[in-house]
Order: structure tokens, then C-alpha cells, then sequence
């Protein structure tokens, strides 16, 4: 049963997804504005870069919309992994003239905290949304205590299961079509990964809440597929990343709209944790899931300055160019004509 759609006061569910690095407040008001479910990516975010894009959104409409952390573990630390990593970028800091022994170590991303949780209490927000599994009990607790609907992600029936019986209003059922970082939490075998449309109808058997599809949805007719299959609504993300409300790099445009994006791969080189992107230089020369990476998601630290370095030139050889593995509604329009586009197929 969708209960979702008259606790949002909503007739569609469709969900921009969250994207952290490629759009902020505008794509999701855009979003919202057309008629469907913006997001806002927190994990990234400066406590006073948070503040001002929940206010941009809690004023600019009053359509729902989600907000999403992640809600990792942080490692800890670990010299000899971070020796090992930056013995392995060694040789690209040499070629681009950089010092690797100036690099600070750092997270890059924090998880939902009690202090984040401070900053987003008094916009209320309609939706909060989690990766990597769920907060502790007791932030759980006061995210419910603010009438926000919960929702998570889930890779497997196990992680839907699990999220169901901690008390989530909705599972988005992540295919391994997805872009971006892998949702897993119960697991970190990628063989238990499997496509939007093997996931989505298991889980949809195995809960009773409802499921929302996500991976591989990039127009009408994967919309409608997804409905087919169970799904009271679907997320979508890699269709966005070329809007002209996206925040999404000319370099991360132009391989979206090439042939490049016709091949992705599952990657922890720039974070620690899989994730789906386009290969570049990096991924092929240490290979895309290399045991040198450190836990996420110290790996950021020292491979930013070759990024930072090679997109001046021009070149994203060390950038993760995220991408689900259908890119084919990835164009250059305004996010309102997109999602006008997508809620055809509801």
C-alpha cells in the first residue's frame, strides 16, 4: 500500500535523487516546482553551507522535499593503509609536479551527528533520507519526533528487511544500476548487488512499507516498468546531472554525453567505498576496486590535489565522473522539462 502519497500530500512519487558535488538547493526547487520531489545532498556540506540551503528550500516552496546524509562509521586511523594509498599515488604526484607529503589527511565527509541534527531541528524538513544503512537509535528518534518521513536505501531484501523492522516510512530499493555510491550496509560483498529490476520486486514481497525504485530509471518508460514491477514510486538521479539547475562540472557533462558513459564501473579509488562512474586514467591504471584505497572516506584526501591539478588542464583522469549505467536521458534542459517528461510515466 502507498501510504506515502497522502502523508506528502502528493499524487506522484518521483524523487530527484540526491547528489552530492553536482547540485544543491536550485536543481531540487526546480524539481519540486515541476511537480516532483526534490533533494538536497547534506554529507558534504559546512554546517553554515546546510543552514543556508535548508533555508533556501523551506522558503522557496511548499511542495515536500528530502534532505540526505550518510550514515557511516568513521575508520580508525589507519598509517599503515594511508602509507600504502599514498604509495600508490606516488608516481601521479610526481608526474604533476606535486607534493604528497604536504597532503593533510582527512574524512571529507562526517555522518549525521546530534550536531547536524541541531542545525536541521527547526525546518522540520518533510523528508530525511539516509545512505550506508541508518543513525543510531536516539537520532533516530528525534528525526522521527519532527514528523519528517524516513526513508533509506537498500541494496539487498536483507538490508530491506532490516530497515523495515527499524521503523522506516519507505525503502529505496538501489539497483547496482545506480550511479554513485553503493547504498550497502549489512554487506561489502559486491556479488550480493544486483540489478533495479531482479531487487525491486523481491523487496517489494518482502516489506510491507513502500518501495521506491531506484538505478537505470531515465525516462517514462522506466517509470512505468518500475511501477509494473511494484514500486509505489522511483528516484532518479544520473537524468539530472546535465540540467542546467545541476552544479555538475563541464568536464562530468561532457563525458556524460559521450560514448564514454556507455561503459561504467563500480570504483573506491575516490572515496573508499564503491561507487558507480565512468572510467578514467585512474581507474585504469590502479584498477577501479584496488585494496590500496583506505576505508571510506579517507581516500578523498589525497587523491583531491591530482584532481584539482588535472581539471586546470582540462582532464578528468582523476575525477569520479559518477554515472549510472543508463546515462541516455542525460541532456542539457531545464530539471522542470525533465521531470515533466518523467511524470508521464506515472
Amino acid at each position: 500500500m502507498n501510504t506515502l502519497t497522502p502523508r506528502l500530500n502528493v499524487d506522484r512519487l518521483l524523487l530527484q535523487a540526491p547528489m552530492a558535488g553536482s547540485q544543491g538547493s536550485a536543481l531540487a526547487l526546480a524539481v519540486c516546482r515541476a511537480g516532483g520531489i526534490g533533494a538536497l545532498p547534506a554529507a558534504m556540506l559546512t554546517p553554515e553551507a546546510l543552514v543556508q540551503e535548508l533555508t533556501a528550500l523551506s522558503q522557496g516552496t511548499d511542495r515536500p522535499w528530502n534532505v540526505n546524509f550518510f550514515c557511516h562509521t568513521p575508520p580508525a586511523p589507519d598509517p599503515a593503509r594511508e602509507a600504502r594509498w599514498r604509495e600508490a599515488l606516488a608516481p601521479f604526484y610526481a608526474e604533476a609536479g606535486l607534493d604528497i607529503a604536504a597532503v593533510p589527511a582527512g574524512a571529507g565527509r562526517v555522518p549525521f551527528s546530534h550536531a547536524v541534527a541541531d542545525l536541521v531541528e527547526p525546518f522540520r524538513p518533510p523528508i530525511v533520507s539516509f545512505h550506508f544503512g541508518l543513525p543510531a537509535p536516539d537520532l533516530l528518534a528525534r528525526v522521527k519526533g519532527w514528523g519528517s518521513v524516513l526513508l533509506s536505501s537498500a541494496t539487498t531484501v536483507e538490508e530491506a528487511i532490516w530497515l523495515e523492522a527499524q521503523g522506516v516510512d519507505a525503502v529505496i530499493a538501489q539497483g547496482s544500476e545506480a550511479g554513485g555510491h553503493r547504498g550497502m550496509f549489512l554487506t561489502d560483498d559486491l556479488t550480493t548487488q544486483v540489478g533495479t529490476f531482479a531487487l525491486l520486486p523481491q523487496i517489494a514481497a518482502a516489506v510491507q512499507v513502500p518501495v521506491i525504485a531506484a538505478g537505470g530509471i531515465a525516462d517514462a518508460a522506466g517509470v512505468r516498468a518500475a511501477l509494473a514491477l511494484g514500486a509505489s514510486g522511483v528516484q532518479v538521479g544520473t537524468a539530472y546531472l546535465c540540467s542546467n539547475e545541476a552544479a555538475t562540472s563541464a568536464l562530468h557533462r561532457a563525458a556524460l554525453q559521450s560514448e564514454a558513459a556507455r561503459h561504467t564501473q563500480l570504483t573506491t579509488l575516490f572515496t573508499g567505498r564503491p561507487a558507480r562512474g565512468i572510467p578514467n586514467r585512474v581507474m585504469r591504471e590502479l584498477g577501479p576496486l584496488s585494496p590500496a584505497a583506505p576505508a571510506f572516506p579517507t581516500a578523498t584526501a589525497a587523491i583531491a590535489p591530482l584532481r584539482a591539478h588535472w581539471e586546470k588542464q582540462g582532464r578528468g583522469d582523476f575525477s569520479p565522473l559518477w554515472s549510472g549505467q543508463n546515462a541516455s536521458g542525460c541532456r542539457s534542459a531545464p530539471a522542470a522539462d525533465i521531470t515533466r517528461e518523467l511524470l508521464k510515466g506515472f
